[in-house]
């Protein structure tokens, strides 16, 4: 123990001190951080600050000289105890949830002095992000962080205690594994007693689960830490936890079930908030066709349609090329729009689109009258039956893109999100969650010119689907499904492949030889010969969830120590160089 706490002991946390508003006169102890200091000459007030809350201490004429020499002393982020009395404050603070009462002191300790620190700790701090990663235990005390940081334990705490009252057991699975393919790159971590052999970090723990479910332990759940060398982006660390489950003798609709269970406890219990059921469901398809993206924010409008059959009458080259090449014309109609993008504005959205890979964007703006950029290739009445098709009135925007359906799609998707912003129509506390079912099991990779698996190779293609699997890869659909909230992909299932001749007829569609199949796979198609239950799972981003949870934009804010850009961490200066020495014992030099 600190000498300085010898006497003391810590009785209650600054934030419940609130709660003793009616017992004035009892006496506590509290500890924490000096937020600010007040020097009114005769008077001292200290606000102290723990990961609960803020206290206000007082010092006046009646306090003992030493004590009051003390308080003089401090400054801010200092580390005190505090003993005193609970008393009405006389200047009271409507912003302070404590800022009815105050304490006055009769003991108060200086466990830890503070130089300067490099920036203030203030929740609204304007400092570069950059020095506050540097600096980041200090940053972890402003009161934003702490509040994420503990929402997000909160989210893990409900988590734990839903799925154990389901039925699930918790099994921790290995951190160094066999490299396998599983889509990003490995993490690896070269072994001492191997010489020349690597173990990997788990980019999930996919194979093990299922190999527990071969076991026979029907419910399995983890919190697990996963590895991917991936670029980075907001949305993306590259060690993330995942809540991944496995369930024996269930359909897919039984781990959908479940896992809406899950969402709808979490968010009653950490935000008081009531989440409808069932989720809202849209194929893959379905979901391209009308938002772009398998990822789809539903919170607003803006849907693309298809308005080939109107659009190829018109006599404009640009639809006509589009339609010649295999491709489609749609559009989106921005509700109120013409208002806010004015032509110059309209130019930043074509050159956007350009940058996504369209040739451009065509508009029908609608302020006064219809003004449309392809007024002269138009016919009497074409104009007329574009807006009517687009349901468009006064006020409307009309943005189209003509060219492959990819293309098409995938542009007027960003572009929606981009008018949304810009016309601040997002609802903020609303949760769409979404349910996103038959996947594609195969995606085409235009580099290698090949059909690649989507998805884990453990993946069921659906039973409909067997005989296109060596001759319409295209047509081929998984048992596979995603979790998306606002834009966001949560999760990820599927059922599992079972059988191990099956198992082993996937590995060869994706081109891998019996040699591969054996190197990298071969303990998880022995283990299947040996049958196994039915099963499959999902993985749902604890991160994720809490970034959004929080109504954050980054999963920097919601992880404690998180990495950059470079996926390198700005306090601890990692990754770094290690000495020869330590290269030598496992074999390695560097090139």
């Amino acid at each position: 123990m600190n000498d300085n706490m010898k006497g003391l002991k810590r009785t209650h946390y600054c934030g419940d001190v609130r709660g003793l508003e009616s017992e004035m006169g009892r006496e506590v102890t509290v500890c924490g951080f000096v937020d600010r200091v007040r020097n009114k000459g005769g008077l001292i007030f200290i606000v102290l600050r723990d990961r609960t809350g803020l206290i206000q201490l007082s010092f006046n004429h009646n306090t003992e000289p030493e004590i009051f020499a003390k308080a003089e002393s401090c400054k801010s982020e200092y580390v005190l105890m505090a003993r005193g009395t609970v008393i009405e404050r006389e200047s009271k603070n409507p912003n302070m949830p404590t800022g009815n009462i105050e304490i006055f002191v009769n003991d108060l300790r200086i466990l830890s002095k503070a130089q300067t620190t490099p920036f203030e700790i203030v929740s609204d701090t304007k400092v570069n992000e950059e020095l506050r990663l540097k600096y980041r235990y200090l940053d972890l005390r402003r009161e934003p962080l702490q509040r994420n940081i503990i929402m997000r334990h909160e989210i893990a705490k409900v988590t734990r205690e839903y799925f154990y009252e389901n039925g699930f057991i918790e099994i921790e699975t290995p951190m160094m594994m066999k490299s396998t393919p599983e889509g990003a790159r490995d993490y690896l971590i070269p072994s001492r007693i191997h010489n020349g052999k690597f173990y990997a970090l788990p980019q999930s723990p996919q194979i093990y689960k299922q190999l527990l479910m071969i076991a026979g332990y029907d419910r399995y759940i983890q919190l697990a830490r996963c590895f991917r060398d991936e670029d980075l982006r907001a949305d993306r660390q590259p060690e993330f936890t995942q809540i991944d489950l496995e369930m024996s003798f269930v359909e897919p609709e039984d781990i959908q079930e479940c896992v809406e269970g899950f969402i709808k406890r979490v968010f009653k219990d950490v935000l008081d908030i009531e989440i409808s059921l069932p989720m809202q469901r849209l194929t893959f398809r379905e979901a391209m066709d009308r938002y772009g993206t398998d990822k789809p924010d539903t919170r607003y409008g803006f849907e693309i349609r298809n308005i080939t059959e109107t659009a190829e009458k018109i006599e404009f080259p640009v639809f006509a090329d589009a339609i010649k090449n295999g491709g489609s014309i749609r559009a989106i109609n921005v509700k109120n729009g013409a208002g806010v993008y004015t032509r110059k504005e309209i130019d930043k959205l074509i050159e956007h689109a350009k940058g996504i890979g369209a040739k451009g964007l065509a508009y029908i703006r609608w302020a006064d009258e219809p003004n449309c950029s392809f007024k002269k290739f138009l016919k009497e009445g074409e104009l007329d039956e574009l807006c009517s098709e687009m349901s468009a009135e006064k006020g409307d925007l009309i943005l189209i893109c003509a060219d492959k359906n990819k293309t098409v799609l995938g542009t007027l998707g960003a572009i929606r999100q981009i008018c949304a912003k810009r016309l601040e129509i997002i609802p903020e506390n609303q949760y769409n969650f979404l349910w996103i079912t038959e996947m594609p099991f195969f995606e085409f990779d235009d580099d290698s010119q090949t059909w690649v698996a989507a998805h884990h190779p453990f993946t069921m293609p659906m039973e409909e689907c067997m005989d296109y699997l060596d001759t319409e890869p295209e047509k081929v659909r998984a048992k596979a499904w995603d979790l998306v909230l606002n834009g966001t992909e949560l999760s990820s299932g599927s059922m599992r492949i079972t059988d191990f001749e099956l198992q082993q007829k996937m590995f060869e569609s994706l081109g891998m030889t019996d040699e591969e199949i054996q190197a990298k796979f071969g303990f998880l198609v022995e283990a299947y010969r040996y049958a196994s239950p039915p099963h499959g799972g999902m993985g749902i981003g604890l991160d994720r969830l809490a970034m959004i949870m929080c109504g954050c934009d980054s999963l920097r804010d919601v992880t404690a120590f998180p990495k950059v850009q470079n996926a390198s961490e700005l306090m601890s200066e990692c990754p770094s160089a290690v000495d020869n020495s330590s290269l030598d014992v496992l074999g390695i030099r560097l090139k």
